[in-house]
């Protein structure tokens, strides 16, 4: 069944994120001393004795009046994560007291119409008074004295918590993650990955601007596609480690990076009006070390408007991804929609490959083919001389192949290879491993 949603919310900077990383017991939500570090709503996965629920982290809700450029989108993202909660968690500073932000925080959740958890939180001294009264004027129930930081109060919390959500369905079949393809969003800033995501997903689920480095969590969200689960994750955008100057960006990067690692398959987005850089070559190595399929989605193709840009995007793409040219390129406009769908069909076919498994008589066939065509490496009075090879893995394929002498493998012999693997079964999308082990006949 699918787990019941607790919303942490409330004005910048009261620890909201800090709480949630508490609760669900781990680092995913970044936490930093500057205002408005959380942008985009994130989830996390959290368990109280036995009862499985979902955190969400919320930006910071500010009054309709700031300036802060992002504070719109970053107030809509934070309402529907109260619509889709079944308890909000309401986190303000005891070392501050009520203002006027919290005040505009209140008014949101108590038109929510849900249970409600007013939080005083940076209470860090357990012997400390709560002045009560002054929270009380917030009109949302009693207040709680808690520490994010240090952990008081938090597990009363939780107790509380649990007992709100709604009970349990017992006949409700449990959803797999394993049935789940994992899609990371990857790419340099301001690619349009967000405008990716929001387009797929149909809804406006990341914040879009055009200010470079908008989104900083890892944001994800589910769909079904064509009768495929799909999670697909917005990453923060991936800038050279020398350009990384910002210690929120670098958590970003982190996240990013964390997020490719649990990733099926990732869609490498490409600004095709500027076409393939050195950094988006250096993100698609990243991805294949980790054993990713990949796909790479040229995105802004509508302002690829002669001949001669079209020609510039499919030079650059040819001389900076020589090393993945088994990866297919798909031509879209988030902005417009064009062909995105294709992007997502690219990745389902790319996911089926990683998971392929190739049958050793055929494998065999092709090895034999091989050897009779007399291609081999000979060095002094050796030959190499390979014998057979199986599957040993996959997501990616692991080919092992059993031959007389493994040090005389060179990288020619392992393209040589790998491409006619390539040509004899379906391997688009994905990288193969190719591993060589000596057998003596």
């Amino acid at each position: 069944m699918s787990k019941p949603i607790v919303a942490v919310v409330g004005r910048p900077n009261v620890g909201k994120s800090t709480l949630v990383n508490r609760l669900a017991v781990n680092r995913d939500a970044i936490v930093h001393e500057s205002r408005g570090v959380t942008r985009d709503r994130s989830y996390h996965d959290c368990d109280w004795n036995g009862r499985e629920f979902t955190l969400i982290d919320t930006g910071g809700i500010e009054s309709i009046k700031s300036k802060d450029v992002f504070a719109p989108r970053i107030r809509e993202q934070a309402l529907a994560a109260c619509d889709e909660a079944d308890v909000i968690v309401f986190v303000v500073d005891g070392t501050v007291g009520v203002t006027d932000e919290d005040e505009e925080v209140a008014r949101v959740v108590r038109r929510s119409g849900k249970p409600v958890f007013l939080c005083v939180n940076k209470l860090d001294d357990p012997n400390q008074d709560l002045n009560a009264w002054d929270y009380y004027s917030l009109g949302v129930g009693e207040p709680r004295g808690i520490s994010a930081g240090h952990g008081h109060g938090t597990g009363d919390l939780l107790d509380d918590v649990v007992a709100a959500l709604p009970p349990e369905d017992d006949d409700e079949p449990e959803e797999r993650d394993e049935g789940v393809l994992n899609v990371a969003i990857i790419g340099r800033p301001n690619v349009g990955k967000s405008s990716l995501t929001n387009r797929l997903a149909k809804r406006n689920r990341s914040i879009v601007s055009d200010i470079a480095g908008t989104t900083r969590d890892a944001v994800d969200i589910h769909i079904d596609w064509k009768g495929n689960r799909i999670r697909l994750v917005d990453t923060a955008g991936m800038r050279k480690k020398t350009q990384v100057h910002e210690d929120v960006e670098y958590y970003s990067l982190v996240r990013g990076l964390q997020a490719m690692d649990k990733a099926d398959v990732c869609l490498l987005v490409v600004d095709a009006s500027v076409g393939v850089t050195e950094q988006d070559q250096k993100l698609a190595g990243m991805a294949i070390d980790r054993g990713c399929a990949l796909v790479i989605v040229l995105n802004k193709w509508d302002l690829i408007d002669t001949d001669e840009k079209r020609d510039a995007v499919v030079q650059s793409l040819d001389q900076r991804m020589t090393f993945c040219r088994w990866a297919p390129s798909v031509n879209v406009s988030a902005l417009t929609g064009r062909a995105t769908d294709k992007a997502l069909a690219a990745a389902v076919k790319a996911a089926q490959n990683h998971r392929r498994q190739v049958k050793t008589s055929e494998l065999n066939r092709l090895v034999t083919a091989i050897r009779e065509s007399g291609h081999t490496v000979t060095y002094k009075n050796r030959r190499l001389k390979v014998h057979y090879g199986t599957q040993t893995g996959s997501e990616p394929p692991v080919f092992t192949f059993f031959c007389n002498a493994p040090d005389l493998v060179d990288d020619n012999y392992e393209r040589f290879l790998e491409n006619r693997l390539r040509e004899t079964f379906d391997l688009e999308g994905t990288p193969v491993r190719l591993r060589f082990r000596r057998k003596d006949v």
